[in-house]
């Protein structure tokens, strides 16, 4: 689980990057502008899900319930 986060979260920045670049080219900013929220939402979802994870690793290691 070390590397692996790192460079999706990258990945999903790179491809949301590119693709609002070529929107906002296009004249489409509101588009843009959503394009980039889902991205910012999609990292987001990721991080909280490795939080759920290590708070369920602690409960297990301290015994806790």
């Amino acid at each position: 689980m070390g590397i692996e986060i790192i460079l999706k979260i990258a990945a999903v920045g790179i491809i949301t990057a590119i693709v609002c670049q070529i929107l906002k080219k296009a004249d489409k900013d509101e588009i843009s502008t959503i394009v980039s929220l889902a991205g910012l939402i999609i990292v987001l979802l990721m991080v909280v899900d490795m939080i759920s994870q290590l708070f369920g690793t602690l409960q297990t290691m301290f015994g806790l319930y």
